[in-house]
């Protein structure tokens, strides 16, 4: 039997702005079209967790500890802020849902401990 999944989902709500500030506004217009304004989004967040099943306590995960985590470093940094200016690891990347991507998962991933 293949390990189960559980989900938990978040939301928050954002704004950024691509763009380059060594480009003209006209390049960057041409580049990034009218995501180079600043703009928001609500965004909701899916974390999926996968481990085997610890038999001990017959968890994969200790679900408090994933809600914490994603709340006080996820949710709380990133709510109503433009997080490619307010959040120093977007600093020198563009303000992607890659990138985005990886800052959430790097803020989870470190913090997360196996039950």
């Amino acid at each position: 039997m293949s390990n189960p999944f559980i989900t938990k989902v978040f939301h928050f709500n954002a704004a950024h702005q691509y763009g380059h500030d060594d480009w003209s506004a006209e390049k960057n217009w041409e580049v990034f079209g009218l995501d180079s304004k600043v703009h928001g989004h609500n965004y909701t967040l899916e974390v999926m967790v996968t481990a085997e099943v610890n038999p001990e306590t017959g968890f994969i995960v200790d679900l408090e500890e994933l809600k914490d985590i994603v709340q006080k470093y996820v949710i709380d940094i990133l709510d109503h802020s433009q997080f490619d200016k307010e959040v120093e690891w977007f600093k020198d990347k563009q303000p992607s849902t890659e990138n985005l991507v990886k800052f959430i998962w790097t803020q989870i991933d470190q913090r997360l401990k196996p039950v």
